[in-house]
C-alpha cells in the first residue's frame, strides 16, 4: 500500500511538472520582449504602458560597460547605459511593429545623444534587438521612415544586439504614475501622451 501511494504521487508531481513546463513553453511563445531607449525611461515607460496588448514595462539601463549601475552614475554619464524600457507584451494583441511605429511617433531619433532638455548618451536614441527578427524589423521600418522623408533631419537611432539589462531603482517604475503632479511629468510626459492618444486611439487600453 506504501509503495502504491508512492508511487500515485510521483506519477502525479510528474503530471504537475510536464502542466508547468508546457504552461511556460506557451506562454514564452505568447509573450514576447522589446527593448527601446528614447531618452528619459520615464516618458518611454509612461507611453508603453498604454498600449493594449502590453503586459508590463521596466525602467532600466542597457548598453554600457559595468555591472550593476546606479541612477546617478548613468545620469552622469559614466557608465555607457541609455535609459531604457523592457517591454513585455502579447503577440497576439500587439506586434514588435506596431511597438516600433509608436516608438518612434513618441520621441526625436534625429538628435544625437538628445531628447529636448535631456543630454547625453544615456539619453541617446537606440533599439535593442533580441532576434534576427527583430533587427530586420527594426532596419526596414527606419528604411521606411528615410524613404517617406517622415522627419527632416536623418534618423540617428541605434540599433544594438542585446546583451543585459538591468531594472532601474523602485523609485524609477510606474515613475509617472506615481508622480503626475511633478513638473517634468506636466512638462514633458504629458504632452506625449496627448499626441499618443490622438495617434494611437486604436492601440490603447
Amino acid at each position: 500500500m506504501h509503495l502504491l501511494v508512492n508511487s500515485l504521487v510521483k506519477d502525479l508531481c510528474l503530471q504537475k511538472t510536464k502542466v508547468y513546463y508546457y504552461f511556460i513553453k506557451k506562454m514564452t511563445q505568447l509573450f514576447k520582449t522589446a527593448i527601446f531607449a528614447g531618452g528619459c525611461f520615464w516618458c518611454t515607460e509612461a507611453v508603453f504602458n498604454r498600449i493594449e496588448g502590453v503586459k508590463q514595462v521596466i525602467s532600466g539601463y542597457t548598453g554600457g560597460f559595468i555591472k550593476n549601475p546606479a541612477y546617478r552614475e548613468v545620469c552622469e554619464g559614466r557608465t555607457g547605459h541609455a535609459e531604457a524600457t523592457k517591454i513585455i507584451f502579447d503577440k497576439s494583441k500587439v506586434v514588435y511593429k506596431d511597438l516600433l511605429e509608436i516608438f518612434f511617433a513618441t520621441h526625436d531619433p534625429t538628435t544625437l545623444n538628445r531628447q529636448g532638455n535631456d543630454v547625453g548618451s544615456q539619453y541617446r536614441s537606440a533599439i535593442f534587438y533580441l532576434d534576427k527578427e527583430q533587427r530586420d524589423s527594426a532596419e526596414d521600418f527606419i528604411a521606411l521612415l528615410n524613404d517617406s522623408d517622415v522627419f527632416e533631419n536623418p534618423i540617428v537611432t541605434e540599433i544594438n544586439k542585446f546583451e543585459v539589462f538591468y531594472d532601474a531603482e523602485n523609485n524609477h517604475q510606474d515613475y509617472y504614475d506615481n508622480n503626475r503632479q511633478h513638473g517634468y511629468c506636466q512638462v514633458i510626459i504629458n504632452p506625449k501622451l496627448k499626441k499618443l492618444e490622438k495617434q494611437y486611439q486604436d492601440k490603447l487600453k
